[in-house]
């Protein structure tokens, strides 16, 4: 992913994975539960995979595909076809593309990946002390060939359109009911180094009113200011503030980025959204793959060869 060639070269065009396993516990925001995970390494083309395993009497593996998205209301929750399921995935996922991490089997003994902190931070820690490993199997990548769009009446729109290199990501906030949030907007051409310095560091964020309706529907039972960022009005409540004044804006930015990381491999396009979440995401991606003029299939080692002869070609004729 991402607008310039050094990000090619970074993810160094071949399919990656962890070099070594790594565990973590912690408590699934809406369940409340105690959560003990881990990251361990995955062969050529196995991609990335949720094991539950406390599961022993069907089918237990969840392929992190956006096919597989059956809940996006508040989070993005992934569910087999024997109906085992496993919520709160993006905080991970946009990690783990942040890294251009293709290949990971994620064992868990409970039905959420733990929120840590809310935002990324803590499995960039694990990622990082893990160890990253190349495999011997040349990246692919999608290539968005034509603008698609997706409007979902209410005012949320998002939308994939032709990108020279890489990445890029367009998003718009509106949140009138909270002065504290307000109309954000954040642009990024994502890099392994912009992802870990400049987005994994936002919380993910709820308005005061929404908590006690959150509970009242046996959500959000793990949820604490030490892991979300609460707003009431003008007011943020959480002692410590924000950690950047568009930490909001951000967060959303990288839901995004975990979202379209269930597609598999990078993407070569520019994404816009405004006003969208989870749900507008995956409909999204199922619109453009369901259009097969809308989309090319490409490996990195072949586009960046392209891309580096096009600009031999204007250099010549400059």
């Amino acid at each position: 992913m991402i607008a310039e060639i050094k990000t090619l070269s970074a993810y160094r065009c071949r399919e990656k994975t962890l070099q070594n396993t790594i565990p973590c516990t912690g408590v699934g925001l809406h369940g409340g539960q105690k959560v003990r995970m881990a990251l361990k390494p995955a062969g050529i083309g196995a991609g990335i995979r949720f094991v539950r395993t406390d599961v022993a009497d069907r089918d237990n593996v969840i392929p992190a595909s956006y096919l597989n998205v059956a809940d996006a209301r508040l989070c993005s929750c992934l569910r087999n076809a024997a109906g085992v399921s496993v919520s709160t995935v993006e905080h991970l996922m946009a990690a783990l593309a942040g890294f251009g991490i293709t290949n990971l089997t994620i064992e868990l003994d409970g039905p959420e990946v733990p929120i840590m902190d809310g935002s990324a931070t803590d499995f960039i820690t694990l990622i990082r002390c893990a160890g990253i490993m190349d495999l011997d199997a040349p990246l692919k990548a999608v290539k968005i060939l034509k603008e698609v769009v997706y409007a979902d009446g209410k005012g949320a729109e998002v939308c994939l359109y032709p990108a020279r290199e890489g990445l890029e990501i367009d998003f718009m906030i509106d949140f009138k009911q909270s002065s504290a949030i307000g109309r954000q907007e954040y642009s990024i051409a994502l890099t392994e180094r912009d992802f870990c310095d400049s987005v994994a560091y936002a919380r993910t964020f709820c308005m005061a009113q929404e908590v006690e309706m959150m509970h009242k529907a046996g959500l959000a039972r793990g949820g604490s200011l030490d892991n979300a960022v609460v707003v009431d009005g003008d007011k943020v409540l959480n002692p410590t503030g924000l950690r950047s004044e568009n930490e909001f804006v951000v967060h959303k930015t990288m839901d995004v980025i975990g979202d379209l990381w269930q597609l598999g491999m990078p993407i070569i396009g520019h994404f816009s959204g405004a006003k969208s979440g989870h749900a507008q995401t995956n409909a999204l991606l199922r619109q453009v793959m369901a259009d097969p003029d809308a989309y090319a299939v490409v490996t990195l080692d072949e586009y960046r060869d392209e891309l580096q002869a096009g600009r031999r070609n204007a250099r010549r004729s400059a």
